[in-house]
């Protein structure tokens, strides 16, 4: 990372895009899940939930088609057994039309996930002229993205997620749109800004180290290629 204006900037190591990590060449629809990447790891097997616990509704998670699928029935969360600090999270998702769903990283308090993690949120708002802090690639309430990259609903969208120290970073179909220094959030209910969220914790008390979940918010939404670089 480097300094510019204020904020931490993403700078992309270059031997993750020599090995073709964090998309840099990497081919469309999902072929990369068959490329061996030194260092990183499968977060999914493509073939079951091998990794997962279901916190709710056990019967909405599925793979079907080499993806991990949410059929939208009630809600709760899929999340990994493994704990991360410092990683690179790179996938694919799809979502239909309406879809409200959402990757949380660093999530380390089981029973509640929206407080105690930050969640990129996952949406269909393609097409959108200016994304809020709500639509997809948004940090969700906290940072909203800088242009709107998303794909329209059917198609499947390539996502990077950077957690390293305090910075979160999301890329959304190549370019980063949104990023966050969590040392800066240091009350409750209120950004940097000053405007409002609606977490009961400052951000910048939270472990830096938890849970990577997907959110069932009682839409479909799937997942897929999903891989971790600890760093």
């Amino acid at each position: 990372m480097a300094e510019a204006g204020g904020m931490r900037r993403w700078v992309v190591p270059a031997e993750w895009v020599a090995r073709g990590g964090l998309f840099a060449g990497a081919p469309e629809a999902g072929a990369a899940r068959a490329v061996p990447l030194r260092g990183w790891r499968p977060l999914f097997d493509g073939a079951t939930l091998n990794g997962w616990v279901v916190e709710d509704n056990k019967e909405s998670w599925v793979v079907e088609n080499g993806a991990i699928k949410c059929l939208g029935r009630g809600g709760g969360m899929l999340r990994s057994e493994q704990q991360f600090g410092d990683f690179a999270l790179v996938g694919e998702f799809n979502v239909e039309r309406g879809t409200n769903s959402g990757i949380f990283v660093r999530w380390s308090d089981i029973r509640d996930p929206v407080n105690t993690g930050v969640e990129v949120q996952v949406y269909d708002s393609a097409g959108k002229p200016n994304p809020s802090k709500h639509d997809s690639g948004a940090l969700y309430d906290l940072v909203a993205p800088t242009r709107n990259t998303m794909r329209p609903a059917g198609q499947w969208n390539r996502i990077a997620i950077l957690c390293q120290g305090p910075y979160i970073g999301v890329r959304l179909n190549g370019p980063t749109v949104s990023e966050m220094d969590l040392s800066r959030y240091t009350q409750a209910r209120r950004n940097p800004d000053g405007s409002e969220n609606k977490f009961r914790y400052a951000l910048a008390s939270l472990p830096r180290r938890g849970y990577i979940g997907l959110q069932n918010h009682g839409n479909v939404v799937s997942y897929r290629s999903l891989r971790v670089l600890p760093l």
